[in-house]
């Protein structure tokens, strides 16, 4: 008999978890005004919110804690984490910072002006966010299969040639600071980008005078779908394949809450000595010296070996498997979701799931909350909620893709989780038709509403 698969780790610490009833979770979201981001994670059976952070440190990353050189300046634990980034990603300079946002905001700061024009690969809320800050506009560039999640495409989050070169000959390269590469893209359903894409976007880039950079929240998932999907690169290991990408761009962002497996962290990795000069100043302004940038020692520590861990293939073969197991028995209980799934997350097409619901009353944050009433699972919106407002208009934005984000914490659930999660959805499933009214919006914040925003039912 053939050796079934088995997570190559075992447990060695568990948190308890409380189960709710149905109607202390209806009385939870009424108080938490129908946004998940309000409710205490004790009133959460499973949390499928973010991946950001939320993930479980190895032994070694708890000894890397206790490592932690805390000193304000020249600490070791920076040195440790420079050095793993250099043979990682053969980027010779690095600032850390305390998470993604914070390193888009440094690196937007010495980029971004007024009026100039960003495209790349459907950029996250706080991508756009801190673009659209800046009085400055997002272009989204993805090809046109990431719209259609019945269409089985292996690397929809790939940025359409025809598209970017429109932009790039339309405005001039000084109104176009960079251009975007977000690995994996996660707007679209976590979908990663091929090497082919990566390189022909670089190329073009070079060839407008433009800088390409690296979202790399997800970079080492990116691998591993390219990896296994993409020809000639079967028999590559993860770090040959991480440091072919990112000698295509010049540079790049990190949440290390994803793919370094720690729970806080951040950082920018440049090749341009002047530009990192320019970042330095932001960074010493909004983060904290250069050598722990908001972080402290015991954190940067963490974040090395957790660089080294999630490029390992046997750790991303069983974290993106997890997701590939829920996203399968959705899909044959019929459930309409982003197809293939993605590296950290199932995303159900909440369009497809509740048509009788008005686009208007916010489709995916409605699935969210039934979600989290029927099972007591939290989710996420990707849809209309965080696509925003049109910052001239004022007008809703309604993207093509309406989507229920469950993303799946790294080495934190076991497959039983998953088991229950679709089974929850499944009882929705079954009576989808009667759900035919959403959501309206009482209080929403300028920018990035969905994480504050309150809502009641139509």
């Amino acid at each position: 008999m053939e050796l079934p698969y088995a997570e190559p780790y075992k447990i060695k610490v568990i948190e308890p978890l409380y189960r709710s009833s149905r109607e202390e979770r209806e009385q939870w979201i009424k108080e938490a005004r129908y946004n998940l981001f309000n409710l205490k994670s004790e009133q959460v059976f499973i949390d499928l919110l973010t991946d950001s952070g939320t993930g479980a440190m190895s032994q070694y990353q708890w000894s890397e804690i206790m490592l932690g050189d805390e000193s304000y300046a020249g600490s070791t634990s920076f040195f440790k984490l420079k050095n793993v980034i250099t043979r990682l990603l053969d980027m010779p300079y690095f600032l850390p910072t305390h998470q993604g946002r914070a390193a888009e905001n440094v690196l937007f700061s010495a980029l971004i002006k007024e009026g100039d024009i960003v495209p790349g690969n459907s950029h996250f809320d706080t991508t756009k966010g801190h673009i659209e800050y800046r009085k400055a506009r997002a272009i989204d560039c993805t090809i046109d299969e990431a719209c259609n999640t019945a269409e089985f495409h292996p690397f929809k989050g790939n940025i359409d040639l025809g598209k970017l070169e429109e932009v790039f000959k339309k405005y001039p390269s000084d109104q176009i600071p960079l251009c975007i590469i977000t690995v994996t893209c996660n707007t679209s359903g976590g979908q990663p980008v091929s090497m082919e894409n990566i390189r022909e976007v670089s190329a073009l880039c070079k060839k407008y005078g433009v800088m390409p950079v690296f979202d790399a929240a997800r970079f080492a998932e990116n691998a591993y779908f390219i990896k296994i999907r993409e020809k000639g690169y079967e028999d590559k290991t993860i770090r040959e394949i991480v440091k072919e990408m990112f000698s295509y761009v010049d540079g790049a962002t990190m949440s290390s809450k994803k793919d370094a497996i720690v729970n806080i962290g951040g950082f920018i990795a440049l090749r341009d000595k002047s530009l990192f000069d320019k970042a330095s100043v932001f960074n010493i302004m909004y983060e904290g010296y250069l050598t722990y940038g908001g972080l402290a020692g015991r954190d940067l520590g963490a974040m090395a070996q957790g660089l080294m861990e999630g490029t390992e293939f046997d750790y991303l073969e069983a974290r993106i498997g997890q997701v590939a197991y829920l996203g399968e028995k959705l899909h044959q209980l019929g459930i309409p979701i982003q197809l293939p799934t993605g590296g950290h997350a199932v995303f159900v097409d909440a369009r497809k799931f509740l048509p009788n619901v008005p686009k208007e009353e916010y489709q995916a944050q409605t699935l969210a909350i039934e979600l989290y009433v029927e099972g007591g699972v939290r989710g996420v919106e990707i849809g209309t909620l965080l696509a925003d407002r049109n910052p001239v208009t004022r007008e809703n934005r309604y993207p093509q893709l309406e989507l229920l984000r469950l993303a799946i914490p790294r080495r934190v659930y076991t497959n039983n989780h998953m088991d229950y999660i679709a089974a929850a959805l499944k009882n929705i499933w079954d009576r989808r038709e009667s759900i035919n009214k959403g959501l309206k919006i009482t209080t929403e914040a300028p920018i990035m509403r969905h994480f504050t925003v309150e809502l009641e039912r139509v």
